[in-house]
């Protein structure tokens, strides 16, 4: 072996190019291995969106009912076979997911009816309203624009428009995707629109200067925005407007922006145009914003801005400015010890923070919890310090659910969401913090079926026991609560002996968001959800649906059931 080397040694010495040659391979190599290994670790799972399996396949299945008491197995990867959607829209068509078996069906004007029909069939979160012109020099949807030609779904654009505040979304060329509160253009045939979407095939995402646009029914309102401010609706002129609203500019050259930098300025949270007046104010019983008009009866154009809307002496456009309405935002300590404990009950990621930060603005004073969390302490929920006895707060964070623990309270607001969300959120919260997303990895690895087939139940038993052992219940549905703040949060205020005064809680609705509404950017494509976890979690919703209608109460929302 050293006459080996040694001869190795003279050789290299005689011809050191050569030497230094198979050095620089040597690192080379070296370095491949390396860098293969550092991107080989991503798991691969069938129905994910990397795999062919995703874009095709029929709709998922309802399965029917499992009962409560029986388990499932945890699957730790999605069938190939079918096609998972992303949580607002899911496409309940049968078509055939080979599209070599239909080749009669293939052209254009097919595939331009088939999506249109899936549409139809879609959840009434975003109603399809057709096929557009466009034009690159001018835009059909002049908002925000994004481009992806390789991923491009309809699910993706819908929900980016929806979480900037656009009231339309519309998807061109297969691969773009366009916001906007207005739509600039006329009508085009179907048949135009006729590529199909780069990330998901089995959708149309517009054609070659043609937009398929929907109008995003639920997008949040209170997110549309102009510049700093806020959409808050059409609404008409309050009886006595220079009371409602005290402050008032006549402005010839009127627009969004000028409106709201004024109402700024004087420091009010309200911006209201009317034609060329703009007016400032605050929510009030006098104009509350609970009656919008349509949209439609505020159309009349700036007088600065081509396109924008400047409502009219009778119609009003109201937004709302970056200053804090500071009549909901004084909080402290009950000033006596309670005489009772009142529980804010729920399953984890069923909305607790933000039901105790809309109870706080409404009652002024802290809520406690039977946990203690630091980074709420440092948000501002000084109740989290306190010992849940020590009677000094309004009611109790707690997602406890046994006899003993739910009998030391004496009545309790118990908040329920739907499992499907409810799940997610705790998923994302475990994993990511209280406004933070679980890792791709987490959702694709071991971690999320069984976090479900351990979670799930406990959504079920949760309500079940507290509707069991808890001696004055007052039930809240967290959609309810979204649906409609005003009248479900008198309901809790009620319950809790405060008496909260209107204008607090029109305040409320204002500052209603907070600081741990996580954002919607990072949503998932694709459903996690199995065809097995959907069968468990169908048998527990039907088995909470019955115990809450045994009691006299309402059922379920039906968006809880499967679709």
């Amino acid at each position: 072996m050293a006459k080996l080397l040694l001869k190795l040694q003279r050789y290299f010495r005689r011809k050191p190019v050569r030497f230094f040659t198979l050095l620089a391979l040597y690192l080379a190599a070296g370095s491949l291995v390396f860098l293969h290994s550092g991107f080989s670790g991503e798991p691969t799972v069938a129905g994910s969106p990397r795999s062919p399996a995703a874009a095709e396949g029929p709709g998922l299945p309802y399965l029917g009912v499992m009962q409560l008491s029986r388990g499932f197995k945890v699957a730790a990867t999605i069938p190939a076979g079918g096609r998972r959607h992303g949580p607002w829209f899911r496409n309940t068509s049968k078509e055939p997911s080979d599209r070599g078996k239909s080749r009669d069906n293939s052209g254009p004007r097919s595939r331009a009816l088939r999506g249109r029909s899936g549409r139809e069939k879609e959840e009434d979160r975003a109603r399809y309203i057709g096929c557009y012109e466009d034009n690159t020099r001018q835009r059909t949807l002049r908002g925000m624009s994004f481009f992806d030609y390789k991923k491009m779904t309809v699910f993706r654009c819908q929900d980016n428009c929806a979480e900037r505040g656009y009231l339309y979304a519309g998807l061109e060329f297969g691969a773009e995707c366009y916001c906007g509160h207005k739509i600039q253009a006329s009508n085009a045939s179907e048949s135009e629109c006729n590529m199909e979407c780069k990330g998901e095939r089995s959708n149309t995402c517009g054609g070659i200067n043609r937009l398929s646009i929907y109008r995003l029914e639920l997008a949040q309102e209170s997110a549309r925005r102009y510049g700093s401010a806020i959409f808050r609706g059409c609404f008409r002129r309050p009886e006595n407007v220079s009371i409602a609203l005290p402050a008032s500019q006549l402005m010839l050259n009127m627009s969004v922006d000028k409106c709201v930098d004024f109402c700024t300025e004087k420091e009010f949270p309200l911006a209201a145009l009317a034609g060329t007046t703009c007016r400032c104010g605050f929510p009030s019983t006098l104009f509350p914003l609970h009656e919008r008009e349509d949209e439609q009866l505020c159309a009349h154009k700036c007088a600065a801005e081509e396109f924008e809307s400047c409502g009219s002496a009778e119609f009003l456009l109201v937004y709302q400015t970056q200053v804090q309405d500071n009549r909901c935002m004084d909080r402290r300590f009950l000033p006596s010890r309670a005489k009772q404990l009142v529980a804010l009950a729920s399953f984890p990621g069923a909305g607790n923070t933000w039901a105790r930060h809309l109870i706080e603005l409404a009652t002024g004073f802290y809520t406690g919890s039977y946990y203690f969390d630091g980074s709420l302490y440092n948000k501002g929920f000084k109740g989290e310090r306190d010992h849940w006895r020590s009677g000094r707060t309004i009611c109790i964070k707690t997602h406890e659910s046994g006899q003993k623990e739910i009998e030391s309270f004496d009545s309790a607001i118990l908040l329920i969401r739907n499992p499907y969300k409810a799940l997610m959120a705790e998923f994302n919260r475990k994993y990511g913090g209280h406004i933070g997303f679980a890792a791709h990895a987490h959702w694709k690895g071991k971690e999320w079926p069984e976090f479900v087939a351990n979670y799930a139940p406990w959504w079920a038993t949760h309500t079940l026991d507290w509707l069991r052992y808890g001696k004055k219940v007052l039930v809240v549905h967290f959609e309810d609560l979204k649906r409609d703040l005003f009248v479900q949060l008198q309901r809790m205020v009620a319950l809790l002996g405060v008496t909260a005064c209107e204008d607090r809680l029109l305040c409320v609705e204002g500052q209603k968001d907070g600081n741990f509404k996580r954002s919607g950017l990072r949503k998932l494509e694709y459903d996690p959800y199995t065809p097995e976890m959907r069968k468990a979690i169908g048998g527990y919703i039907r088995t909470v649906d019955a115990a809450l209608k045994l009691r006299n109460l309402s059922g379920v929302p039906e968006d809880y059931y499967p679709r």
